[in-house]
């Protein structure tokens, strides 16, 4: 049984005479947590508003939940969730409100919307918060709530553009724990980060160097491949081949 949700073959997309994304290929399956690495202006952003249905292809093959990136960009909105690098929310209206707002977004059901602002207040220990502005609430419940509201729909696939940045070591980790709750289950989850550390939690990661995938494999695999400790050597190894790590004595 195929369970890829993410099917990518030979993408390119081109800015006039700038490729941004070079012969990308790669496959994406049920329930993993995908990480997407790369310094600024590698091609990851470009790569991910290809899959969420926001860019078309110049060429290639892209499916994304079952539907072809090129022709049924609506269809693939319907099914992913999104979670962008700056907050997404809408600040002037409280918890409660914006929770209501996207899940008629996602077409939810009146009903359906209520049990999961019940399900989300709890699950978070929102309780205190429900009427409160977003504005007043810290980047970090921010940042869990923004997480909570992407995948309200359960959707198959939620990309998730560097969504713990800004938020302390603390915060980080209760996120991604929240991550793989999700993963467990059978949402995919595509995530960009720039923490390194974070890189290893991911099941695989990818690469990405001037706009073409460089590596692909699991963090422990690409460790022994590259004779590295951490991700962020192999990273430094990749993308940054003029650049010694450093090393804490």
């Amino acid at each position: 049984m195929d369970n890829k949700v993410i099917k990518v073959r030979n993408l390119v997309k081109r800015f006039g005479k700038f490729v941004a994304n070079d012969n990308l290929t790669f496959d994406v399956h049920e329930g993993e947590i995908f990480g997407f690495l790369g310094a600024n202006g590698a091609g990851k952003t470009t790569a991910i508003r290809i899959l969420s249905g926001l860019l078309e292809p110049t060429s290639g093959e892209v499916i994304v939940a079952g539907f072809n990136a090129g022709r049924e960009s609506e269809q693939i909105k319907k099914n992913i969730g999104y979670m962008c690098q700056k907050f997404s929310l809408y600040e002037d209206l409280t918890v409660k409100e914006n929770i209501t707002l996207y899940g008629g977004i996602y077409g939810l059901k009146t009903s359906v919307i209520r049990n999961r602002i019940h399900e989300l207040l709890e699950k978070l220990h929102f309780r205190e918060y429900e009427n409160r502005l977003i504005s007043a609430l810290p980047l970090g419940l921010r940042q869990k709530l923004a997480f909570s509201v992407a995948v309200l729909h359960e959707p198959k696939i939620v990309f998730l553009d560097e969504p713990t940045g800004g938020v302390d070591p603390i915060t980080r980790r209760q996120f991604w724990e929240m991550i793989y709750e999700t993963a467990a289950k059978g949402i995919t989850v595509f995530v960009t980060t720039h923490y390194m550390d974070e890189a290893e939690y991911c099941d695989r990661i990818s690469i990405m160097s001037e706009g073409k995938i460089v590596a692909l494999d699991t963090p422990e695999n690409l460790k022994k491949q590259f004779n590295a400790g951490t991700v962020e050597e192999v990273f430094i190894k990749i993308a940054r081949p003029n650049i010694s790590p450093i090393h804490n004595s």
